[in-house]
């Protein structure tokens, strides 16, 4: 297969943040001659990018996707976008405008920039939460997304149906890729939206039980950060377009699974807490099937939970030792 990135122009927006600084790395190898990156860390840091920030072939842009003429500019004369700049879930249920102008408006000119610019292909990030409570287990890609009750699946799914319009009204290139449950070293540490497993990481570290809230038997698909930052090359690479893929383990795991996994890479005898259900999960189960992404974009994941779980562990404790010095 030709090496598409070699000697071309990519733009990643959200290439700071924790996927997006993943792909980055992945492509340096592949010879690029630009990398242009927008983010506004606000979930992206200099951290993550402290790898590849002084690479001469790095270019960053401190700015938001908001920003039309910025994001003009760094579309202008590239070859390659990977659009992964976008809010959380939860943050797209407080503040719904803010999601609207991230996620749907700011899409829309990235859109209508690559079809300005000639832009050769376009990989989006999109996201299991299309599906909500999918029909099947595992999930192929032809389940409907009518069971999504968030805003941010909504988005998601409107950002997939505006490449596909794209595609047919102007001929732009793109796929879409459907991220399960994402984790690994660099994942979201702070704040109200933190990931349960980083919650359990401090128990861990502190000595307290561990709190499963409901009965645990809630499942993800948890895929680790370099096995979807594989796909994304992946699909730039490929000569595929019009489609979107799920990118998963293929596990369920449940979360009482979870932490056990969690006590037993950490050696803890630690017990967990249950503690009533404080909100409603409308999706108790995810489980990808991707034989579609293994068929057309050779991808497969390779990262075992337990070992995904041995490097989250051992980077979030470097992280705190850091932080505390």
């Amino acid at each position: 297969m030709p090496n598409k990135v070699k000697g071309s122009t990519i733009l990643v927006t959200g290439g700071a943040g924790f996927i997006g600084s993943y792909v980055i790395e992945q492509l340096l190898p592949l010879q690029p001659k630009k990398i242009i990156i927008i983010d506004n860390f606000i979930r992206g840091t200099k951290e993550n990018m402290k790898s590849f920030f002084n690479n001469p072939v790095i270019e960053f842009n401190q700015g938001d996707m908001r920003d039309t003429a910025l994001l003009e500019k760094c579309i202008a004369g590239t070859d390659y976008v990977f659009h992964m700049a976008a809010l959380r879930i939860n943050a797209c249920a407080a503040n719904p405008r803010d999601g609207f102008d991230v996620m749907l408006k700011s899409t829309f000119e990235v859109a209508e920039l690559c079809v300005k610019h000639k832009v050769k292909k376009v990989i989006y990030s999109s996201s299991a939460s299309v599906y909500g409570l999918a029909q099947h287990f595992p999930t192929p890609e032809t389940d409907n997304p009518y069971n999504n009750q968030t805003f941010y699946g909504a988005a998601k799914m409107w950002g997939e149906q505006l490449f596909r319009s794209y595609k047919f009204m102007y001929g732009l290139d793109y796929v879409a890729l459907r991220y399960f449950n994402a984790y690994g070293p660099r994942m979201d540490t702070d704040g109200k939206y933190t990931e349960v497993m980083i919650k359990w990481l401090d128990c861990i570290r502190d000595g307290r039980n561990p709190l499963i809230y409901g009965d645990g038997s809630t499942t993800m698909d948890f895929v680790y950060v370099k096995d979807i930052a594989n796909a994304n090359i992946a699909a730039l690479q490929a000569d595929v377009t019009d489609e979107a893929f799920n990118i998963g383990n293929c596990e369920e795991t449940s979360l009482k699974q979870l932490l056990g996994v969690l006590l037993k890479v950490n050696d803890s005898t630690l017990e967990p807490e249950f503690r009533e259900e404080n909100s409603i999960n409308p999706v108790s189960r995810r489980l990808a099937d991707v034989s579609k992404a293994e068929k057309l974009l050779d991808f497969k994941p390779s990262v075992s939970l337990e070992q995904g779980m041995r490097e989250l562990t051992a980077w979030y404790f470097e992280k705190i030792k850091i932080a505390t010095n």
